[in-house]
């Protein structure tokens, strides 16, 4: 349960961040009741990470303290950097009874902590899918096969993938330079070359560097998304929406809260 009482499926986040560094944290969240999640996630502030949106039923209307307002639908991204500080909230709507969506947050490296905060709205248009023999892939980020995703200006390389298998199909995904991947599978059951055992839905992965990445579905289609990037290795103070480098700049960013100094005109 999070916000004033959103139900979610917490994937991962709080536990051992080096097996995830730099991804911290993964919400899976949706339903068919309402009542699950229309109290939504009202204002609240973010410091020193990153938090990426990805919708796939229904919308969530955003608005922040830089008065940035906008609503995200099916196949949208939101892509906000938290930076210095920013305060918004996020309200989940229903389109058709429908709900569903992933959140994944980023950590920031301590350089970027205290970064100019910024708001993007990468509508479902503009991100290009990729199309194989029964797979499709939507390039949020990074670059898949020769063909760059929408988000522009990362911090750090990341490479984010929505693939949807037909059954029996396969897909290849390069793991480039990137030492950490992770992937996720939102429905139906995915193999792994070189894993004994299907992944099933719900369900996540961390793969080494040096697994082949080619997965293919069963008898059923699959859709999963695919994280790669490298970790960070930076000592990590976290609590609830704010993730620093020690507990000194934690306790200063929670008494700025107190205080009212938290949102800064002239981030470092």
């Amino acid at each position: 349960m999070e916000g004033a009482g959103v139900k979610l499926k917490r994937v991962f986040a709080f536990t051992n961040t080096s097996d995830t560094d730099p991804f911290l944290l993964l919400d899976h969240f949706g339903s068919d009741n309402p009542d699950d999640y229309l109290a939504g996630f009202p204002w609240h502030p973010h410091r020193g990470i990153e938090t990426v949106t990805y919708m796939l039923k229904g919308k969530v209307e955003h608005a922040d303290s830089l008065k940035n307002e906008g609503t995200i639908g099916a196949g949208d991204v939101q892509w906000m950097t938290a930076g210095s500080g920013i305060v918004h909230q996020e309200m989940p709507k229903p389109v058709d009874g429908h709900m569903e969506g992933i959140q994944l947050w980023l950590n920031l490296p301590a350089s970027h902590k205290m970064m100019q905060p910024r708001y993007r709205e990468i509508k479902a248009a503009s991100i290009p899918k990729v199309t194989g023999t029964g797979s499709t892939v939507a390039v949020i980020s990074g670059e898949y096969n020769g063909v760059k995703g929408s988000a522009e200006e990362l911090v750090f390389p990341v490479e984010y993938y929505h693939v949807s298998l037909n059954a029996d199909a396969v897909v290849q995904v390069p793991v480039k330079q990137y030492s950490k991947i992770i992937v996720y599978v939102l429905e139906g059951n995915l193999n792994i070359h070189g894993l004994k055992d299907a992944l099933s839905g719900g369900n996540a992965y961390v793969l080494s560097a040096d697994e082949t990445m080619a997965f293919s579905a069963g008898n059923d289609s699959a859709q999963f998304m695919v994280m790669l990037s490298s970790p960070l290795n930076e000592p990590i103070a976290w609590r609830g929406p704010i993730v620093m480098n020690t507990q000194k700049e934690l306790n200063d960013a929670f008494e700025e809260l107190y205080q009212g100094t938290f949102l800064k005109d002239k981030p470092v």
